[in-house]
């Protein structure tokens, strides 16, 4: 096998949007047990932006992104159980997926299955795996929970609100402003919190009868910390996922205890599908609920690879509904 011409996005300092750079590089032949994957749809996530602008550190020049799908090109020695020509998905730690081409560790992959398109994959993986640990692992949300969800009209957002509504729990939805409002309610919730105009923690407890809820998945941070800590009934769950609005700042331990001996935990996607079986499993579950029909992909912006930095403008906005992808 050849070393081949690929062309992306490279980063060669942190910044804003406009750091990010369209050129070619050189792609080696696949190394043992990986495979070369040529990307069809690219997966655009908040991670990719933190990345970008340094909040995650990491060795530059680099490509970012965390997720693609496409077909296997070229098989490295040492790899079982893949063909050229298969349509793969990937979510993996290692930034590099604003690309045309790239290599990948053959254990990372998973098959997309029949009656699941290249985008819905590319646009569904990451956001969709993290659905699944926080629905399914983080806390496993029972039939007649009250959870509220932040961000409830973003890609994450509006599969927990289908899963969770699934799941027979009672979702309380938070959006950033009315245009996000028929979205929230089309995808599940059954009650609306405006957040740009709504007390969301006081709000929660009339919802809630003055009793709080047991679990408030947040991926806002900065913006909703303490409303969502103050949505909570005693020893709740606060499960911060993201940083839209930035990092949290840091907080006295004594803050849970005043607020009802509560728990706090920050998960990370890869923690949770370290292992191929880990992987497979949630992976399998996710596949399951779409070709269910219990959980639809919303894409709703779709962008060619080269304008990347369009794509991490509209992202950082906060405007965006649904999922992103970018189109080699």
């Amino acid at each position: 096998m050849d070393t081949i011409e690929v062309n992306g996005i490279v980063l060669h300092a942190n910044g804003g949007p406009e750091v990010l750079e369209w050129q070619s590089s050189q792609l080696a032949p696949p190394a043992r047990n990986e495979v070369r994957v040529r990307h069809t749809a690219i997966g655009v996530n908040l991670i990719d932006t933190y990345d970008r602008s340094g909040l995650y550190p990491m060795k530059l020049p680099s490509s970012i992104g965390r997720e693609a799908a496409g077909v296997v090109e070229a098989i490295g020695p040492g790899v079982r159980g893949l063909e050229i020509g298969q349509r793969v998905a990937y979510a993996i730690t290692v930034p590099g997926s604003y690309v045309e081409a790239r290599n990948v560790a053959a254990d990372r992959l998973v098959r997309i299955p029949e009656g699941v398109a290249d985008e819905q994959a590319a646009a569904v993986l990451l956001k969709g795996l993290t659905a699944q640990y926080l629905l399914r692992q983080t806390y496993k949300v029972k039939r007649g929970d009250s959870i509220v969800v932040t961000a409830a009209a973003g890609g994450v957002g509006l599969l927990l609100l289908q899963w969770a509504r699934h799941l027979g729990a009672h979702v309380i939805a938070v959006v950033g402003s009315d245009a996000k409002v028929g979205i929230a309610l089309e995808h599940g919730a059954h009650d609306i919190i405006v957040s740009s105009r709504e007390d969301m923690s006081a709000r929660v407890r009339e919802l809630t009868k003055g009793k709080g809820v047991p679990v408030v998945y947040d991926s806002v941070g900065k913006d909703t910390f303490n409303a969502s800590l103050d949505s909570l009934r005693p020893r709740g769950l606060m499960v911060s996922y993201g940083n839209a609005s930035g990092p949290v700042p840091p907080m006295s331990l004594l803050e849970l205890s005043r607020r009802g001996s509560l728990y706090v935990t920050r998960p990370t996607l890869f923690h949770y599908i370290a292992t191929k079986r880990e992987l497979n499993r949630a992976a399998e579950e996710l596949f399951g609920v779409l070709r269910d029909g219990i959980v639809k992909i919303t894409i709703g912006q779709r962008h060619k690879l080269r304008d990347a930095a369009i794509a991490h403008r509209e992202i950082e906005s906060r405007k965006t509904v649904g999922s992103m992808v970018l189109l080699p």
